[in-house]
């Protein structure tokens, strides 16, 4: 036994035993680093360990996690497709200020009111009544006892659908019954009654809602808005009407009836910020919030943002947005594409993303129709392109543009398969299901079709740049199409 002993001795000196945490759990880097002699070939165990989990932790560094990609992706696509309450106004703080003093005059002294809320699409008219609402329902008083009703013009579009809305939101089915009212305002008038308490001032106020209000104008004889109007006016259950339009001219559609009995109060959401409040909305929309759990990316990735928008290229990518439509809406869409390239081994945004996501946004449909076309439709776009050159714009008509791919197809007969007259004919019928081509208004249906008069909706920009990326497009054609005519 003791010569077994001093055989082994040599062999284990100078050996470490491997420690049991390096079985559970451990790397191959640590298990090789803590087999390795303590002493010789180039520097001491530690040392190896201390280089191979630096390593790690450089490259978890360079390249976070899934789980951290994806967190980023769920904060900033919750920002830019929902629409959230607690989100920052901008520039709408003075009609933020003036809706919600004139909620909360409705909710809690009882008194009635009516106001109109006008600007363009995306311009935040919604996102401002949301922000005003949550203000109100954060008191307690009127959390409590407040009614809310939402309509829109696009799904309630006649009175009768809308009374019915109204009763299923007020949860008064059960009220109503079968009974049998004689007018419009008989049945509104017993719902607000139903929701009476004691006085005027004990009344459950109730909030209407009208989207798209401009829409409600075209229903017969504008019933519901004249009731809703003559209710806010009238010293009964007290409401308050908010109607919510793109229409500038929305007082101009109302009865004289109707707009006698609106208040006439007018808030207006425009969007007034210059071009340098709007590169810092992109920065500050972009940002990743102090509560994220993972600081350093998110120091980085803050970072990133900042330089980001400083680079030449993506500022004239804004500055062309800006100019072309500078609604928050469409920069989301912007902003959204852009972070949809972002991966693990990409984590950050970068110049030519947002440059894509450009190009992306401002994709000419029609131009990428003709992209998929076939070589015989190609030809008779080309065909009434030049006819638009010859006549000046006029119109033309079936006969006229198979003429002129006649002439073509004889020109170049040795490299261009000609077709049958109802074949070409059937193609020209399908760029006009395609909307490529429409027939003139106020002519004669009776006409035959191939002598109905057309006019094309594509300029030459647009067929040129079709041309230069139309898949695997026959020379002649090519040259047909940049030929000018004399």
């Amino acid at each position: 036994r003791a010569e077994a002993g001093a055989r082994a001795a040599p062999e284990s000196r100078g050996r470490i035993p491997l420690p049991a945490s390096a079985f559970v759990g451990g790397g191959a880097e640590e298990l090789c680093a803590c087999a390795l002699p303590a002493t010789g070939g180039g520097g001491s165990w530690r040392s190896r360990v201390s280089v191979t989990m630096s390593k790690r932790k450089l490259k978890e560094d360079n390249f976070p996690n899934g789980d951290c990609i994806s967190k980023v992706q769920q904060i900033l696509r919750e920002r830019f497709c929902h629409l959230n309450p607690s989100a920052k106004l901008f520039g709408m703080e003075v009609q933020y200020k003036h809706l919600a003093e004139l909620l909360k005059r409705t909710a809690v002294h009882g008194e009635s009111n009516s106001a109109l809320i006008i600007g363009p699409r995306g311009s935040g008219k919604t996102q401002l009544l949301c922000h005003a609402l949550k203000k109100l329902v954060e008191i307690k008083p009127v959390r409590e006892n407040i009614l809310q009703v939402h309509l829109n013009g696009l799904l309630q579009t006649n009175d009768k659908i809308a009374l019915k809305e109204i009763t299923r939101q007020l949860n008064l089915e059960n009220v109503v019954g079968d009974k049998v009212f004689g007018s419009f305002a008989e049945n509104l008038a017993f719902l607000l009654e139903a929701l009476k308490r004691g006085d005027r001032a004990h009344s459950c106020p109730v909030l209407f809602i009208l989207e798209e209000f401009d829409l409600f104008v075209y229903h017969k004889n504008q019933t519901l808005l004249y009731n809703l109007f003559d209710v806010s006016q009238s010293a009964q259950t007290p409401i308050a009407v908010i109607g919510l339009t793109c229409r500038l001219d929305i007082l101009e559609l109302l009865e004289k009836r109707v707009k006698s009995r609106f208040s006439h109060r007018q808030i207006y959401v425009m969007n007034s910020f210059d071009f340098k409040k709007y590169v810092n909305i992109c920065k500050e929309q972009l940002s990743l919030p102090s509560e994220f759990p993972e600081k350093n990316f998110a120091q980085k990735w803050n970072k990133n943002v900042q330089s980001l928008f400083e680079d030449q290229t993506v500022q004239d990518v804004l500055q062309n947005q800006f100019h072309y439509n500078k609604d928050l809406r469409s920069l989301y869409v912007l902003l959204m594409l852009a972070l949809s390239s972002v991966t693990v081994s990409h984590p950050y945004i970068s110049a030519s993303d947002i440059l894509e996501a450009s190009k992306l946004c401002r994709v000419d449909s029609k131009a990428n129709i003709v992209h998929g076309l076939s070589v015989l439709e190609f030809c008779l776009v080309i065909a009434m392109k030049h006819l638009n050159d010859i006549y000046e714009g006029e119109p033309f008509n079936f006969q006229m543009v198979y003429n002129e791919y006649q002439k073509f197809v004889q020109r170049k007969a040795h490299t261009v398969y000609s077709f049958e007259k109802p074949v070409v004919m059937k193609a020209f019928e399908h760029l006009q299901q395609l909307e490529l081509i429409k027939p003139v208004e106020g002519l004669s249906a009776c006409a035959q079709k191939e002598y109905l008069l057309m006019k094309l909706l594509l300029d030459n920009s647009q067929i040129m740049d079709a041309v230069q990326v139309y898949p695997n497009c026959p020379t002649d054609v090519k040259q047909w199409a940049t030929s000018s005519l004399t």
